[in-house]
């Protein structure tokens, strides 16, 4: 083993890096990703993959723009649903800690 070693070439970042892919990390309805993951194992493929072909055809099929008054229907449509699922979320906290205590 050498005593020193020169990273002065050296780069950042992954060792192989993927080309056409990026890892990202995203929070998905837990009914959606039941459902792909269903769909993925009676297909035999990955439920990831059959994500990003669901998103490219959908992609593919619209070229309409997120426009503000889409993106505030949408919000006004999945906001409470999410904003539940916090509160049960916090509320199953809650009663955990006061089970522990």
């Amino acid at each position: 083993m050498r005593t020193e070693y020169d990273f002065s070439k050296g780069k950042r970042g992954a060792v192989i890096p993927q080309k056409g892919k990026t890892r990202i990390s995203i929070f998905i309805d837990n009914g959606v990703l039941d459902a792909f993951r269903a769909r993925a194992e009676r297909a035999g493929t990955g439920y990831q993959t059959m994500m990003n072909d669901a998103l490219r055809k959908y992609l593919s099929e619209t070229d309409q723009p997120v426009t503000e008054k889409t993106l505030r229907q949408i919000l006004r449509q999945e906001m409470p649903e999410y904003l539940r699922g916090l509160t049960a979320a916090a509320t199953r906290t809650r009663a955990k800690r006061g089970a522990r205590g």
